[in-house]
């Protein structure tokens, strides 16, 4: 017996490193970091921002384009560079080129561009994902917000872009309220940064087909405003079904200017599309309406704060995915060294700041 009690004290012990490691709390994913590149290429943010300045004072509606750009990222598959490839390597169409974003995506110029200067100082160390977020960031700064905002970086790029996962996590102009609200809470967006981000709208521009059937609806509904309607009607080819290049303001009043007038026209039925209305057509999303219509100030430190947690959406980061070295291809399996870069873990507890 006494033999026996020495078998199991001796098999406990063995056994105890186990146990206390199942106790433990796992290893926690890699978190982004603000200054994630301080050491390994502190010139990476302002050689983005020299890019899409550059780009901006030639034509400031890129700067919509560019938040647009990452916003399609962050939604389909995590930020991670995605909708830039415009070769899946397993066949397919990609993201780029898929209903949603073809050919109302814009910006891949800017992104390849930044890419470019960023190679040139610290080769195959910046990821293409991050360089989007920095730009769009960029953007939001150049439209008239006067406010900088730091972005958590550290992304890796994913190697996959299939036409299917744009189409069905990407919310359209012809959403209902509670499409838009579910949509974004499987991404760990609140109703609340849904309407913030709406807000993005205030920049930019849209094709005929995006809104010109959908509000003859909303005319006879009465949610859009006649006259309105007809402008619209008038700037649009008449042939109906047949897409066309044709684009109008979202905002009428302040179309380059990152403001709350967007907010401002959905209670006169101003808002371009369905699935604008309808953020005043619902009791919980019109009581965030009203508070930015009152508030700029508000919206815009709201906006700011739903961008970075939008920018976190499922990133890739440590040994995932790869830095690519052209970001619209994944690297070739000659270069496949670059895919595993080690980037260093963040060194805090991935908390951002903003200012």
């Amino acid at each position: 017996m006494a033999s026996r009690s020495r078998q199991l004290a001796g098999l406990a012990m063995l056994l105890l490193p186990a146990v206390l490691c199942l106790q433990m709390p796992a290893p926690s994913r890699a978190q982004l970091q603000v200054g994630f590149y301080n050491t390994t290429c502190p010139n990476a943010e302002a050689l983005v921002r020299q890019a899409v300045t550059a780009a901006f004072a030639n034509n400031s509606g890129i700067a919509a384009g560019l938040i647009r750009l990452h916003f399609h990222d962050c939604f389909v598959r995590g930020c991670d560079a995605s909708v830039l490839l415009t070769i899946n390597p397993g066949g397919g169409t990609t993201e780029k080129d898929s209903p949603p974003n073809n050919p109302s995506l814009r910006g891949f110029d800017v992104i390849a561009a930044a890419k470019a200067l960023v190679e040139q100082s610290c080769p195959r160390t910046v990821s293409c994902a991050d360089i989007l977020a920095f730009a769009a960031r960029d953007s939001v700064n150049l439209t008239g917000t006067n406010s900088f905002y730091q972005v958590p970086s550290g992304r890796r790029d994913g190697n996959i872009s299939t036409q299917d996962d744009a189409i069905n996590n990407l919310p359209g102009p012809n959403s209902t309220a509670d499409s838009l609200i579910t949509g974004f809470a499987r991404k760990n967006l609140t109703a609340e940064d849904m309407v913030v981000l709406s807000g993005s709208h205030t920049l930019g521009r849209s094709h005929c087909d995006a809104f010109l059937f959908k509000n003859r609806e909303r005319l006879a509904s009465g949610t859009v405003s006649p006259a309105y309607q007809a402008l619209l009607e008038a700037l649009c080819p008449p042939t109906s079904g047949q897409f066309t290049l044709v684009t109008t303001e979202i905002d009428l009043s302040t179309p380059v200017v990152l403001d709350n007038n967007y907010y401002r026209l959905l209670p006169l039925n101003l808002g371009l599309h369905f699935s604008d209305d309808q953020l005043v057509r619902n009791g919980t999303l019109n009581a965030f309406v009203n508070q930015f219509i009152a508030d700029e100030t508000l919206w815009k430190q709201k906006f700011f704060a739903a961008m970075i947690k939008m920018g976190n959406i499922e990133p890739k980061t440590g040994a995932q995915g790869e830095v690519r070295l052209n970001c619209s291809l994944v690297n070739p399996a000659s270069s496949s060294s670059a895919g595993v870069i080690e980037m260093p873990l963040p060194d805090n507890d991935g908390e951002v700041a903003t200012s």
